[in-house]
């Protein structure tokens, strides 16, 4: 697998790439790099999506655990913000999450919380890796009365639901909400919340068999909720992705309404409240243009972090803002959890849409979402960070960077994982865009292939 500890923990395609040995191997390293200084017996939570190899990755993880003296407390099937939020909540020594979010059920992946609820820091992630890989040798096994055990916890989803409903001052009677639960995390949590606030919930994709999940709907697949909410006349859709900390919505016409504007309505109605720490939002160099040109409008600062939340995240910490997060509708809401949150950032919304009274269509139209085309250049490996040394392309981007300036907006990067270079360019024209994105990558490509 190379490497790894990715940018959201350790995935690949379950008992293939993720095996049962390395799910072990995962728990007892990350026992022992993260609960060696506690006094006590740790305790470490466990969570899960709904994918078949989860019971699979558990129990072999749980072995781990238990091998290096820790009380395993497993919650089930629920949303990774629940785990980052319940490892406060029961002052556990860490959080652990089996899922792999968005991808298809054949993936799965292993990712932590530290005892704070935040997913780790690149060089503890590192230090697990080097006894995972041996490098690094664990110094002793308990054995006796010190071996670790579990401990059942029947309450999880039902704490997390009464947290996630303490976020919002307001019920929502009256409000017809549809809800796509991508068949993952969220089938449970989700139409619970909502129930209890007094919306009228439909929800679909909600019947989870283990291999469904994300599997033609949830945030990655609009289609069948941008349908089903006009089929049934609701006031909105929410869709959640496989381990629910995103969430992306959907008008009373049917239209998405796409993470830049969730944060955008939410972000004004802060401000307005006077809850929006130094009027800023935080977002990523991949947030639309329209955001942008919304926050100079209604006075809201909105620097740029590098693609990924956990960017966004360490931004606003360092800084002392209080929201951030991305176009796919990865929110972070840090008043109220310490990772993206996709039934609080539903909610969030939601609250604004009864306390305004406004359609969400007439919510999300503050940003003018401008069309976005994104175009790959196939490049060689070694070139793939070194485009702009070549004056013919470096040329080429600065030309269209000063034709677009002001109304649009040119955006080259190299993909983190591939040999490509991406080339995204915004404008009001899709046409004109689309053509001038695929002659920058054609010759990006002919030059770096």
């Amino acid at each position: 697998m190379g490497k790894l500890f990715g940018t959201d923990g350790i995935r690949g395609i379950a008992n293939k790439e993720l095996t049962a040995e390395l799910a072990f191997k995962t728990g007892q390293s990350g026992a022992y790099v993260l609960t060696k200084a506690a006094a006590r017996r740790p305790r470490i939570l466990i969570g899960k999506d709904t994918r078949k190899s989860g019971d699979m990755l558990e129990a072999a993880l749980t072995a781990g655990l238990c091998s290096m003296g820790a009380k395993v407390i497993p919650l089930g099937v629920i949303p990774t913000p629940a785990v980052a939020y319940l490892t406060r909540l029961y002052k556990a020594d860490a959080g652990v999450v089996i899922s792999a979010s968005h991808n298809p059920c054949e993936y799965n992946g292993i990712k932590f919380f530290n005892s704070e609820g935040y997913k780790l820091k690149d060089e503890i992630e590192d230090e697990i890796e080097n006894y995972i890989e041996g490098r690094k040798t664990l110094d002793h096994l308990p054995t006796h009365g010190a071996v670790g055990y579990v401990s059942a916890n029947h309450n999880a989803v039902e704490d997390y639901v009464n947290f996630a409903i303490s976020t919002v001052d307001t019920r929502l009677d009256g409000l017809k909400v549809a809800i796509d639960c991508a068949n993952g995390a969220s089938y449970q949590t989700a139409f619970k919340a909502l129930n209890k606030l007094g919306a009228n919930v439909e929800a679909i994709h909600n019947t989870p068999d283990g291999v469904n999940i994300n599997h033609q709907c949830g945030s990655t697949h609009m289609e069948s909720l941008c349908a089903y909410v006009t089929s049934i006349g609701a006031d909105v859709g929410i869709a959640f992705d496989g381990d629910a900390d995103r969430m992306l919505a959907v008008d009373e016409n049917g239209n998405l309404i796409d993470g830049d504007q969730i944060m955008a309505v939410c972000a004004k109605h802060l401000m307005e409240q006077g809850k929006l720490e130094k009027n800023t939002l935080v977002a990523t160099v991949m947030s639309n243009l329209g955001l942008f040109i919304a926050g100079e409008k209604l006075g809201i600062h909105i620097p740029k972090t590098k693609v990924g939340d956990r960017y966004v995240l360490e931004e606003m910490l360092d800084k002392g803002y209080v929201l951030g997060g991305e176009q796919s509708g990865h929110i972070i809401f840090l008043e109220h959890n310490t990772t993206g949150d996709g039934l609080v950032s539903a909610l969030q919304f939601l609250s604004v849409l009864k306390k305004t009274g406004k359609k969400a269509s007439e919510l999300a139209s503050i940003v003018n979402v401008l069309p976005q085309v994104l175009v790959n250049a196939h490049v060689k490996l070694e070139n793939k960070e070194r485009y702009m040394e070549f004056p013919e392309i470096a040329a080429a981007i600065a030309a269209l960077e000063a034709e677009f300036a002001g109304a649009g907006r040119v955006l080259i990067r190299p993909s983190g994982t591939e040999p490509l270079v991406r080339v995204m360019i915004e404008g009001a024209d899709q046409a004109y865009i689309s053509e001038k994105a695929k002659e920058l990558a054609d010759l990006i490509e002919k030059i770096c292939g």
